[in-house]
C-alpha cells in the first residue's frame, strides 16, 4: 500500500491524486529555453496536471542566479564606520 503521505489531491481535475515522479522542466532564462531532464514534480494520476516541487526549483533558481556565488563586499565607509579609531587601515 502507498503512503497517504506521498499523495496530494490533484486541484485542476479535483478528482485525481498527485504523486512524486521524474518529469523534465523547461523553462526561458532571458532568450535561452532551459531543459532539465528528471526533475522531481507532482503529477496527476487522472489529468496528468505537473506541479514542480518547489524545494527543487528554489534549488534550481539559486543555481540559475547570475550572482550565485559572488562574495558579498562590504562598502568601503561602512568598513571605516565599524573600524576602531586606532586600528589600522585594511589591507
Amino acid at each position: 500500500m502507498k503512503d497517504p503521505l506521498a499523495t496530494q489531491l490533484c486541484l485542476k481535475c479535483q478528482g485525481g491524486r498527485k504523486s512524486m515522479h521524474s518529469a523534465t522542466l523547461m523553462t526561458w532564462l532571458g532568450d535561452d529555453l532551459i531543459t532539465v531532464p528528471n526533475f522531481p514534480a507532482w503529477v496527476c494520476d487522472i489529468c496528468g496536471d505537473r506541479t514542480y516541487d518547489a524545494h527543487a526549483l528554489a534549488q534550481l533558481s539559486m543555481l540559475l542566479n547570475p550572482d550565485a556565488g559572488t562574495p558579498i563586499q562590504t562598502p568601503l565607509a561602512i568598513q571605516k564606520k565599524n573600524r576602531p579609531a586606532n586600528a589600522p587601515p585594511p589591507a
